[in-house]
């Protein structure tokens, strides 16, 4: 479908000359920080990223001494500073994306009693912008944004991956195999039926989580990002009920944030 065939082309980045290999390193470094882990240390540093401790216990200090990372001399640790934190809140108060994006989000799941989010890929995982979640009690909470899910085993990263490149989808299938070799062969099988089930239907549907079924659908839109919006039910719902009364909101919603973000 055309949300798919017109994929943006990602301008040319600098050549590997031009590029400042230790602020790269040094984002590696803080990119290694997951939700579970306060405290790494530079074994632990070096063995997320691939880099000599040489090397990490050098950038480590510079991130210190810039106020992104905290030392904990006791444990011989570092630890995400505060002003990481603040730049998460300028990039959420201050995105036209989110503004638009948000209401409407949150107006379809009040609406439908659903879950909604949206989210964008990084490397190997996606990564949510926004979720608004259904709750019984009528209180609203977003507590995803922000939070990383694996792209291989969700409906929005298989998703994703129907906007990808070949180049791009072949590397990061390659990774995919590395992590997870138990059953592999199967699980590629499902993300090749869910790249198509997007081309042809416009969306696909996972669920990987217990008592949740989510359909997602990719948001193109020239010269950003490709988005990924979902829609979830959690309880004991059959996945065959959960398509059927979500796949025409899901497009919907996906068409009016299309033309919304196009607006900007």
């Amino acid at each position: 479908m055309d949300t798919v065939r017109h994929r943006q082309t990602p301008g040319k980045g600098p050549s590997r000359g031009d590029r400042n290999r230790s602020l790269e390193r040094g984002i590696d470094i803080l990119r290694a920080f997951k939700p579970g882990a306060d405290l790494l240390g530079n074994g632990e540093l070096a063995e997320r990223t691939g880099l000599a401790r040489a090397t990490v216990s050098r950038l480590a200090q510079t991130l210190v001494e810039s106020g992104m990372l905290e030392h904990d001399r006791r444990q011989r640790a570092y630890r995400l500073a505060a002003p990481v934190l603040s730049l998460a809140h300028a990039m959420r108060s201050g995105s036209p994306i989110l503004q638009v994006a948000g209401p409407l989000m949150r107006s379809e799941a009040e609406k439908r009693k659903i879950n909604v989010g949206l989210a964008v890929a990084d490397r190997g995982e996606m990564v949510y912008l926004e979720s608004v979640r259904y709750s019984r009690r009528v209180s609203w909470r977003n507590v995803v944004a922000g939070q990383r899910v694996p792209m291989e085993l969700t409906s929005l990263g298989r998703a994703w991956l129907s906007t990808a490149s070949e180049e791009e989808r072949r590397s990061l299938m390659d990774q995919f195999r590395e992590r997870r070799r138990s059953g592999w062969r199967d699980l590629a099988r499902e993300i090749t039926c869910a790249i198509d089930s997007v081309r042809q239907q416009g969306y696909c549907w996972a669920s990987w989580q217990p008592q949740v079924v989510a359909l997602a659908t990719p948001v193109v839109v020239v010269d950003r990002p490709v988005y990924v919006l979902n829609m979830s039910i959690t309880g004991d719902v059959e996945a065959v009920e959960v398509v059927a009364r979500l796949r025409e909101p899901l497009i919907a919603l996906a068409d009016r944030l299309r033309t919304s973000i196009d607006s900007l």
